[in-house]
Parts: structure tokens; C-alpha cells; sequence
């Protein structure tokens, strides 16, 4: 597996990696939330990664949204330098309120070779959540300008977060998602929605391929593929399964006292094998 030490090495991933999605065959892109993690998804054969906000800062001893700018783009660098697939980052609301700010963070994510990446209409603001659809609207424009000014481009994913925040407004997502595409954004995203038919009506509403979050009673990839959905993603899923399985084995080990932990373990150690000596 090729690895790249200077993001000058880096090609443009642009075209290659906007044409992995798919209507009727979304590409599947975990979330990975190290280097580690992200050498051993691209080994089992996954054609594109991810990064995630929450899983990151887990590795930090963090909880989701205390992550800084500046470590979120040296874990991204660290990431594209692992392997030679696409990576797309998960840039939260951009740590920025303003467009020039947006704009600025976005820039910065170019540099590190990233494919691709996204950005919110989440203010920070648990009181009051969401940026009105016109601000929000700017700032993803802010971003899709600095995404694809220079030679180097990368496909920029705006994200409506309604449904993370207590709004299960479909009509409103919607229209979100509608001023985004005129923005200039090349995916969409509305992580939250798990009802299928919620998920066709917003795929049929838009004209750029739509991002599903893997959600508990949610739609399966092959219904998901049936509706037209161009992506799947995890979100911090598998890095939380890790520190679950993590917990299993030492609650086992504090408590029962057995290691049947072991069984797991063996199948990550040879996972892990595999993977690390390529």
C-alpha cells in the first residue's frame, strides 16, 4: 500500500473520488480514528475513509467538539499519509463561525491532501442550535470556494444537522440541503434521518449524491442502495465498537476473572497482521 510523505505527493483525488458516488451502489466509507485503524479498513478493502470528530477525540480522552483546528488538520494529514485512498474529513462546523473564517479552515484542509470534506450548520449553541438557512447558506458557499479555487480540489459535503438536534423537520432539511446544492456543495448530508421514506424523499428532492449515517433501525445498505442513497457512513461508530469490545474484555478480566476476550483479539491480531506488514 502506497503512503505518501509530503502532501505535494499527493495526487488530485477530485474526480476520482466525487465518481465513488454511486446512485443504486453507494460507497461505503468508515470512519476511521487513527492511522492504525484507518491502514486496517483500507486493507479490508473499503474503496474511501473518513474521518471522525467523535472517534478522534476519544483517542484523545475527549468527548466530541473539544477537538481544536489545528489537531483536527494534523490528524487528517496523519490520516491521508497512512494510506493511498481518499480520506474525507469531518471538520465539524468548520471552527469558524463567519465565511471568512469557513473559508480559511477550508483552505487549510486542501493543503493536507485531503479528497474531501465537510461542514455544518451546527452553531455550538445547544440554546439555539442552528444557523438560519441564509447564514448557513453563505458559509457552505464561503467553503465551496476555497474547496475548488486552486488545482488542487476537494469534494466539500454540507451537512444539515436537524435530526442531531432535536429538528425532525424534513421539509426544513430539505430546503437546507436545496441551498447548499446551489452553494456549490458536491455531496449532502442529513445524518439522523433513519425512516426510508424520509430518505427517498430527500434523495428524489436534490441533484447531488446524498451521505446516510448508519444508524441503529435504520435502512440496510441494500435498501439504502434501492432508494438512490450515493454514500454510507459510520460516523464514530466503529471507534466507540473498539472501546466497547475494550470494555467487554476488561470487565470480563476484572470480574469473571476468564479470557474469553482472547477470541476476539485473536481475529484483530491477525486483522492487524495483515494489514500493518503491506
Amino acid at each position: 500500500m502506497a503512503t505518501f510523505d509530503s502532501m505535494t505527493d499527493r495526487p488530485d483525488q477530485f474526480e476520482a473520488f466525487l465518481a465513488l458516488h454511486r446512485r443504486g451502489a453507494p460507497l461505503l466509507m468508515p470512519n476511521a480514528w487513527d492511522q492504525g485503524s484507518a491502514i486496517l479498513l483500507a486493507s479490508l478493502g473499503f474503496e474511501a475513509l473518513a474521518t471522525t470528530s467523535s472517534g478522534f477525540a476519544a483517542t484523545l480522552g475527549r468527548l466530541d467538539g473539544s477537538v481544536t483546528r489545528d489537531e483536527a488538520l494534523d490528524h487528517s494529514r496523519e490520516l491521508v499519509g497512512a494510506t493511498d485512498v481518499p480520506v474525507s474529513a469531518d471538520l465539524e462546523d468548520a471552527f469558524a463561525e463567519s465565511p471568512e473564517g469557513v473559508a480559511e479552515t477550508i483552505a487549510l484542509a486542501v493543503a493536507t491532501g485531503l479528497a474531501g470534506c465537510s461542514v455544518e450548520d451546527f452553531t455550538r449553541d445547544n440554546d439555539n442550535p442552528m444557523y438560519d438557512q441564509a447564514a448557513a447558506a453563505d458559509r457552505v458557499t464561503a467553503a465551496a470556494e476555497a474547496a475548488h479555487a486552486g488545482p488542487r480540489r476537494i469534494v466539500l459535503t454540507a451537512r444539515a444537522e436537524n435530526y442531531l438536534h432535536g429538528r425532525a423537520d424534513l421539509d426544513d432539511t430539505i430546503a437546507r440541503l436545496q441551498a447548499f446544492q446551489q452553494a456549490g456543495a458536491d455531496v449532502l448530508y442529513a445524518p439522523g434521518l433513519v425512516d426510508l421514506d424520509e430518505i427517498r424523499s430527500l434523495v428524489a428532492a436534490v441533484d447531488r449524491p446524498v451521505n446516510v449515517l448508519a444508524l441503529p433501525g435504520g435502512p440496510s445498505v441494500p435498501e439504502l442502495a434501492e432508494a438512490g442513497v450515493g454514500r454510507v457512513s459510520v460516523g464514530g461508530a466503529f471507534a466507540y465498537a473498539a472501546l466497547g469490545a475494550a470494555v467487554e474484555a476488561a470487565n470480563e478480566l476484572r470480574e469473571q476473572g476468564t479470557y474469553g476476550f482472547w477470541d476476539r483479539a485473536r481475529v484483530g491480531g491477525v486483522a492487524a497482521r495483515s494489514a500493518f506488514s503491506r
